[in-house]
């Protein structure tokens, strides 16, 4: 495909919301398949159109939309299917309740496989939750303009003290609502 081309598919994706993509979804976008569309994804990269992000994650260097959920997108892309949320010290930072702040990194649990991915946008760690859907979904809340929700301030403590994690920067005022 020409760069021209490419570069004018990816563009009306963009502005659709969609700027991290599988190798599965380019194939799609571009029409192309096989050694073609490897090809093409070489040729991209190299003309830093597309950025690969993580493996078989690409996305695409012009969007308008990189920002804050960036990495939530590329997580997403890496564990589609499963159910993934954001918890543990991710979003006890966020609510406060531990003062230490993750910075370029996001902690997820995932009904997948645990993993931690190095993102040019920063780490990406999955913890696997063997959780049912119907407590995951009954535990977490949307949020707009992020792909991923994020687990209520008591199920993200009770992910945290399943896993193991180190309990003694938890704010037990802060978690109870005492403050």
């Amino acid at each position: 495909m020409k760069l021209f081309e490419a570069i004018k598919r990816l563009n009306h994706w963009d502005k659709q919301g969609r700027y991290v993509f599988r190798k599965g979804d380019l194939a799609y976008v571009f029409d192309e398949q096989g050694r073609t569309l490897d090809q093409t994804l070489v040729r991209l990269t190299k003309n830093d159109v597309l950025q690969r992000v993580a493996h078989g994650v690409y996305l695409f260097a012009f969007s308008q939309r990189i920002g804050s959920a960036t990495l939530e997108h590329i997580a997403r892309n890496l564990r589609r299917g499963d159910y993934t949320f954001e918890s543990l010290e991710s979003a006890l930072s966020q609510y406060g309740v531990i003062s230490q702040i993750p910075v370029d990194r996001i902690t997820l649990m995932t009904t997948g496989r645990s993993g931690e991915y190095h993102t040019p946008y920063g780490v990406i760690e999955f913890t696997h939750t063997k959780a049912k859907a119907e407590d995951i979904v009954a535990n977490v809340i949307e949020r707009e303009g992020h792909p991923l929700p994020i687990a209520s301030k008591q199920y993200a403590y009770t992910n945290l003290r399943s896993v193991g994690r180190n309990l003694t920067m938890v704010d037990t005022e802060e978690l109870d609502g005492r403050t």
